[in-house]
């Protein structure tokens, strides 16, 4: 038995090798945009923010918006509260009184709590059913967007044929174990993010910083047929734009449009987010993120069953291939990010990773999780 673990140990690491240095090479493809001023036209864009119980964030969301270096007439912003129980709204309100241009809107208005899965799909149908932009911009409550977020956006959309843009997101610095070890793993997801969507190979996308066509969203039907499944309000309406309309995907590469957001404070709600994250796994479309996450679960869990069965030596051989490769794909990664210390400490965390893939990974297919106080199937 030890044999085969071995072999298929051995396997998976050359595949997951393999993985990681086609990433490395996409990544090393992308150029950072650089905007051809003379060409661009001046886009109607709606931001569209849902929001719960985010009373602590929002303040800072929307001044940090407000302070765009694009026209205030050519944006509106509309936050859509879902169910808070705190103040959100009412500093909503604030914001409203004294700016035209953003806007509230309240989920209570139109629904109620119980006759839906997925509130943050329904919430964002709805915003973009009053939206007055051409382009809708989305991003979370507890964001802060640069000065440059919205003319960066502008340019890219006038200079690319494209329906749908994917940009680039990071965790705020902070200290502590905890998010010292979220930051580095989403490091991981944002880079490949970055390499699949700019070599049009996977359909990846996050919520916090994305852009779609209004028609577009209305052309593929919103998140129609999707629209039970819980999570997955970016990647599923990315992959049916691109299916649907010819490939017109972008990506934002450029370190002006990078939008930070909160770590989770504590383990249980890192946990109860990744699990999250991982519960709309079975429900891809695209079947090759299907393949690489089956993969990712498959060679972690080989380095498990290793341990259990006593084979320290591959073991320790296994994590140190796995630490080179990852280490090898994510340098460029960190520099974009300005973070190339960062990855210092990256090998001490190896066990940690190994085990919070797992975990989440399995309960992400099993159970229910419980998501802004809500428990969600």
């Amino acid at each position: 038995m030890i044999h085969f673990l071995d072999w298929a140990a051995g396997i998976l690491t050359i595949l997951y090798a393999i993985l990681l240095m086609a990433y490395r090479y996409w990544f090393g493809k992308l150029k950072s945009f650089e905007p051809i001023a003379a060409f661009t036209q001046n886009i109607h864009f709606t931001v569209v923010i849902p929001a719960r119980n985010e009373e602590g964030n929002i303040k800072a969301c929307l001044d940090a918006i407000l302070a765009q270096d694009y026209d205030k007439n050519n944006y509106e912003i509309i936050v859509i509260d879902d169910f808070s129980e705190d103040n959100t709204a009412i500093i909503v309100k604030g914001f409203s009184a004294q700016n035209a241009n953003v806007h509230l809107l309240s989920m209570s208005d139109y629904f109620k709590p119980g006759e839906m899965n997925s509130f943050k799909k329904k919430a964002i149908e709805k915003a973009v059913s009053k939206a007055k932009g051409t382009w809708i911009v989305t991003t979370d409550a507890d964001c802060i967007v640069p000065n440059t977020w919205l003319s960066l956006y502008n340019a890219f959309i006038n200079e690319n044929n494209c329906v749908f843009v994917a940009a680039p997101v990071m965790f705020i610095k902070e200290t502590g174990i905890l998010n010292e070890f979220q930051v580095l793993d989403f490091l991981a997801l944002q880079g490949i993010t970055a390499a699949a969507v700019g070599a049009g190979k996977h359909s990846m996308s996050n919520g916090a910083n994305l852009a779609f066509e209004k028609s577009a969203f209305i052309a593929v039907g919103g998140y129609q047929g999707v629209d039970q499944i819980a999570s997955g309000d970016d990647m599923f309406l990315m992959h049916k734009m691109k299916v649907t309309l010819s490939n017109k995907i972008g990506y934002l590469f450029h370190p002006g449009a990078i939008v930070l957001t909160k770590a989770m404070q504590n383990w249980k709600d890192f946990l109860m987010q990744r699990i999250r994250w991982s519960s709309k796994a079975r429900y891809y479309d695209d079947r090759s993120i299907f393949w690489v996450l089956l993969l990712v679960y498959l060679y972690n869990l080989s380095i498990l069953l290793l341990l259990l069965m006593g084979d320290y030596a591959s073991v320790v051989i296994t994590i140190a291939f796995k630490t080179f490769f990852e280490m090898y794909f994510l340098d460029p990664v960190a520099k974009f990010y300005k973070m190339p210390n960062g990855l210092r400490y990256f090998p001490l965390y190896q066990p940690l990773h190994i085990t919070y893939t797992l975990v989440a990974g399995l309960f992400g297919q099993v159970k229910t999780y419980t998501w802004k106080g809500r428990r969600v199937k």
